[in-house]
């Protein structure tokens, strides 16, 4: 592998009652921890929680089977809102992906939180990017590189 770059516009934010409105295409999202102003119409994103990738964001978010452990995270008030970012082919989705969280360490993400299995990477954030850094760079980690390729 090779450095690459990424750059991710995050569009949106849609509530929990709303995903139906997510993209139906591949891309990286995150699930927050946010509070909704009804007459206002605005929601302000208290707490990433999560991080994940999808050939179909829409579908992938829709039918998540973390929708529960989400719901659990939430303080009184609050409610879960989603983002979400295109990219494309799956190899650069999930690369972006894992330097995301592993950048991030959203606390219910369990893979990439600790170990990142890739080359340097580097990764621009923008748009509805609340919580997220604008940029950032990682490097593989020892511990990634031990147990991606299982040996020392």
């Amino acid at each position: 592998m090779t450095a690459k770059s990424y750059s991710l516009e995050f569009d949106g934010y849609w509530r929990e009652p709303n995903v139906s409105g997510l993209p139906a295409k591949s891309g990286i999202y995150g699930v927050y921890a946010c509070a909704y102003d009804a007459v206002g119409k605005t929601v302000t994103l208290n707490r990433l929680l999560y991080i994940g990738e999808a050939a179909d964001v829409r579908d992938r978010v829709s039918n998540h089977e973390c929708w529960p452990d989400w719901r659990q995270q939430l303080k009184q008030g609050e409610v879960l809102c989603v983002n979400a970012a295109l990219i494309s082919p799956e190899v650069d989705r999930q690369r972006a992906e894992a330097a995301m969280i592993f950048k991030h360490k959203p606390p219910r993400n369990t893979e990439y939180v600790d170990n990142f299995p890739f080359d340097t990477t580097s990764v621009v954030t923008a748009g509805k990017n609340a919580l997220m850094h604008a940029s950032f760079v990682v490097t593989r980690t020892e511990k990634a590189a031990v147990g991606f390729y299982g040996r020392r």
